[in-house]
């Protein structure tokens, strides 16, 4: 996901150091995070799985008292995920789809973004300034159904412009776009409503898939922030219980150099931790206050177990990670067209992109809709225009 592509700090922002992951800490050090990972890896794909396992959408255990449809049945696929909480699908889509995403990106960005012409640049963040970048500011609230431009922090000089660097390359400045790129005829809605997706959602068990929001990352070279650890249903909350599937689409090649995405598998059984809502006391006529606040939803004793929840577990810099491995993190590597599938209950993160090569990604947030008897929280700052449904897949 990437509500919290941004720089918190684990790296000098400007750096004068090679470009490489491997340049910083040597070959040797990469090669063993990527064995440590390779292990890990292996011992969940060799791990059996009985027939009568966990559910995670459906919540309930196999075999299902109310299946999706009267044919469905569970396949390895939906067995690994439900399991392990991701799934790993290579190439799912072509390069010429890869292609077109990224040109019709580069195309509404230079035809709709122009930086500093209508006030004040805005970045994106998840450090402790995030309820204030986002939480006081409705160009992020009224982005639900639109498509509106987020830059690095580090791009913009303090009088909210592009620093001078960037105004020759604009799109090099840019943290994200979104979050209704699936809504405007091209090829992200082409994308959101293909045979590809629609197949992958219904095998792994969503009976009345819809599609809130989506974004476009680009983790820009050597400048890219990292996303803290967070859960999706934080910010993509539903009821009665928590239905987000982010489709997580690489459409560069994505590893540990440039920021590949590290999951925690399993961690999608845990309780979701934070919920970013809207706060009463603005909407309810204090405009002083902040527009989104970060409520904790979960135990005391919940939060104690995940103290690292929107930042990052003790040790987790490069280029040993260690502190990542024994929190129960572990990377996945992928190239371009390949697609990580998790719920929204996942904990998940990334690191910031250190080398001289962009890790663009395309993510797609689906979650049940009213037809499987769950409705969309009226607390998500994400809402529509009143009467304008989010996107079906069929």
């Amino acid at each position: 996901c990437s509500y919290c592509e941004t720089w918190t700090g684990i790296w000098s922002p400007w750096p004068k150091t090679p470009d490489t992951m491997s340049d910083v800490g040597g070959d040797t050090n990469l090669a063993s995070v990527r064995s440590r990972a390779a292990e890990t890896l292996t011992a969940l794909e060799a791990t059996s799985i009985p027939d009568d396992h966990w559910s995670w959408i459906r919540k309930s255990m196999f075999p299902l008292p109310t299946p999706p449809s009267p044919l469905w049945s569970p396949t390895d696929r939906t067995r690994y995920f439900d399991a392990n909480g991701f799934l790993h699908v290579r190439a799912f889509v072509s390069p010429q789809v890869v292609e077109e995403m990224k040109n019709e990106m580069r195309r509404l960005a230079e035809e709709l973004w122009n930086p500093g012409e209508e006030g004040k640049t805005r970045v994106f963040r998840t450090d402790e300034g995030q309820v204030e970048a986002q939480g006081s500011d409705d160009y992020f609230l009224d982005s639900a159904d639109r498509v509106h431009f987020f830059a690095e922090k580090d791009a913009i000089d303090e009088d909210g412009k592009l620093r001078e660097e960037f105004r020759g390359d604009k799109i090099a400045a840019l943290n994200k776009a979104g979050h209704g790129m699936h809504v405007r005829p091209g090829a992200f809605h082409d994308y959101a409503i293909s045979r590809e997706v629609g197949s992958l959602v219904r095998e792994l068990g969503w009976v009345d898939p819809v599609i809130p929001q989506s974004m476009y990352i680009f983790k820009q070279a050597r400048v890219g922030g990292e996303v803290t650890s967070h859960q999706d249903s934080t910010f993509l909350f539903t009821e009665p219980h928590q239905t987000c599937l982010g489709l997580w689409l690489a459409l560069d090649d994505s590893n540990l150099e440039n920021g590949c995405l590290w999951v925690r598998p399993g961690s999608h059984r845990e309780p979701v931790r934070r919920k970013f809502a809207r706060n009463p006391e603005h909407f309810g006529g204090d405009r002083s206050a902040p527009k989104m606040v970060f409520e904790n939803i979960a135990s005391s004793e919940n939060l104690r177990k995940v103290p690292w929840d929107g930042t990052l577990p003790d040790g987790s810099d490069p280029p040993c990670c260690d502190g990542l491995f024994q929190a129960g993190f572990v990377p996945v590597e992928c190239k371009a067209g390949d697609l990580l599938a998790f719920p929204g209950e996942l904990d998940h993160l990334s690191l910031p992109n250190r080398s001289g090569k962009p890790r663009h990604t395309f993510q797609l947030h689906l979650v049940e809709g009213p037809e499987a008897g769950v409705k969309w929280a009226e607390s998500n700052w994400l809402q529509y225009p009143k009467g304008q449904p989010f996107l079906g897949i069929k």
